[in-house]
């Protein structure tokens, strides 16, 4: 099976609510569909998603995830997007995920 192109992004999420992230890491496959996803919280608390997997409140987005910069322009809320390295999204993903679901 071709895993294809995959693209990997950090979002800051600036904001003062208890129950939503202030950071997510996204792997997304050709189309811009979710693959992975973590989620940290004001708290240090995470979840994550990945298949059929959901930890926390996180889900895999169902519809692709926008361009950065459109992402960067939301009229309501303040994000800081950029993209990442693969090597960059698996370090944390081994460390929050991996590591830490042992």
């Amino acid at each position: 099976m071709r895993e294809g192109i995959r693209t990997y992004i950090m979002v800051d999420h600036i904001h003062t609510y208890d129950d939503l992230p202030v950071r997510i890491y996204s792997e997304l496959d050709e189309e811009r569909y979710e693959v992975r996803k973590i989620e940290i919280f004001k708290d240090g608390s995470i979840g994550y998603a990945y298949d059929d997997v959901e930890v926390g409140p996180t889900g895999l987005g169902e519809v692709p995830v926008p361009p950065l910069d459109e992402i960067a322009q939301d009229p309501y809320e303040i994000f800081f997007p950029k993209e990442i390295t693969k090597a960059e999204f698996e370090k944390i993903w081994n460390e929050k995920v991996v590591k830490g679901s042992v």
